[in-house]
């Protein structure tokens, strides 16, 4: 899980940020979209490394274009999370 993350703005057209995770290992990804779900707001996150993956976090935000990550710790509520990311996903096609 990331334990912080540093907005960059590599491309005008393109948000990206790059998480850094407990390893010292990092990769930049591409905010794909902030959505709500019973109160909270969460974020979308397309990882640069050439996977299919998407990253999903909690979203706080703390200042003018500043935000926080929040790893979701509980099980049960991820997997709503995700469930409602995908009706989303689905709704837009």
């Amino acid at each position: 899980m990331a334990n912080k993350n540093n907005r960059d703005y590599v491309d005008e057209e393109l948000d990206i940020i790059t998480l850094e995770f407990d390893d010292d290992s990092e990769v930049e990804c591409e905010i794909m979209g902030v959505f709500d779900y019973e109160g909270k707001e969460y974020i979308a996150l397309i990882p640069h490394d050439d996977s299919d993956d998407v990253y999903i976090y909690g979203y706080k935000e703390t200042g003018d274009d500043e935000f926080e990550l929040i790893d979701i710790e509980d099980d049960d509520e991820f997997e709503k999370v995700v469930a409602e990311f995908d009706k989303i996903m689905a709704d837009n096609d």
